[in-house]
């Protein structure tokens, strides 16, 4: 197949490049070139801005398009429409934050309603609102496409070339060995999905023509912050856990999201997306302990400097160790 990609250089989409590369299909690329400079050379990219130049892709025809960077109804709506009558599928980058009731609700399936976008908050895009955009982004392609639009939604996607750290920050962190500070509850379920086996899924789809909403969230058994944290320990070194609770770190000024990834009190929803209807379809989820080792050899291999950001200072760290009795450490476990 001939596909197009909108975006394509940053983390999901160069994987998806890589997985209908290799399984065959023809891609073009179409972005702006201010990522991934030097990135799959020896693929069509066309140039543009989809908030505002779409020029590029006027009067070519492609049997399916997967979007990728569509954050904004608008911008959505109008690459849909340019392209409505040149491609037969498109496939649309949503999230699991779009259901109205995330991320307190647990088990959430694609049954349950979306957000609706308020007018004050139509324009900026912003933690608060960012659900609500890409519930309204999908309303707009579905419109544009009717039949013909597969609705993506993921919940934390985690692996190699996550410019975002949020389960890169724990193996670096472990392989440094030391007391680690923990954080929340231990048995809090943490629900990840490798990139590479949305991105597998996603071509799958595609030459299959699946089109409507799909969770893809990882498995619906999900393991703990506990198992998760041991298994970084076997791929990446020991070291001793103490953990703090919720009340502590909140208490000190902790941001959840912000200070340290993966640790979301109050969240249970975000973290128990249900995903029959998609695995249902053929999606598979590896072994996380291959996703944490790959990850870890992956940031490892970066300089320093070009390693997604670390979160948590080792200085505030380690005040946030010394600022009360310390808990029962867990460690060293292996």
């Amino acid at each position: 197949m001939n596909i197009l990609i909108l975006g394509g250089t940053v983390f999901l989409g160069r994987h998806i490049v890589d997985a209908a590369t290799t399984r065959g299909h023809r891609v073009t690329l179409f972005n702006r070139g201010k990522h991934g400079a030097g990135l799959f050379s020896g693929l069509e990219q066309l140039r543009g801005d989809r908030a505002g130049d779409l020029s590029a892709l006027r009067d070519r025809r492609w049997d399916a398009v997967v979007d990728t960077c569509g954050n904004h109804p608008r911008a959505v709506a109008a690459s849909a429409r340019l392209l409505a009558e040149n491609v037969e599928h498109y496939t649309y980058i949503s999230t699991v934050s779009v259901y109205r009731d995330f991320p307190v609700q647990s088990g959430l399936d694609e049954s349950a309603p979306t957000a609706e976008l308020s007018a004050s908050s139509a324009e900026e895009i912003s933690e608060s609102n960012f659900g609500a955009l890409k519930a309204a982004s999908e309303r707009a392609l579905v419109s544009a496409l009717p039949g013909r639009a597969l609705l993506v939604r993921p919940g934390l996607i985690v692996g190699p070339h996550d410019p975002t750290g949020r389960l890169t920050y724990w193996p670096l962190r472990i392989a440094e060995g030391g007391e680690v500070l923990a954080p929340g509850d231990p048995d809090a379920p943490m629900q990840l999905i490798d990139v590479r086996d949305i991105a597998a899924w996603i071509v799958l789809a595609i030459e299959r023509r699946l089109t409507g909403p799909f969770n893809v969230a990882g498995r619906e058994y999900v393991i703990t912050m506990s198992e998760l944290l041991e298994l970084c320990q076997l791929e990446c070194g020991r070291c001793t856990l103490t953990w703090r609770d919720d009340a502590f770190l909140l208490s000190h000024g902790v941001v959840p999201r912000r200070d340290l990834p993966l640790w979301s009190p109050n969240a249970l929803g975000a973290m128990t997306i249900a995903t029959t209807k998609a695995r249902s379809e053929g999606l598979f989820c590896q072994d996380l302990r291959a996703t944490v080792r790959d990850t870890f050899l992956w940031a490892s291999a970066l300089p320093p400097e070009r390693r997604p950001r670390n979160w948590l200072s080792r200085t505030r760290e380690s005040e946030l160790l010394n600022a009360a009795p310390r808990a029962l450490a867990s460690g060293p476990a292996y």
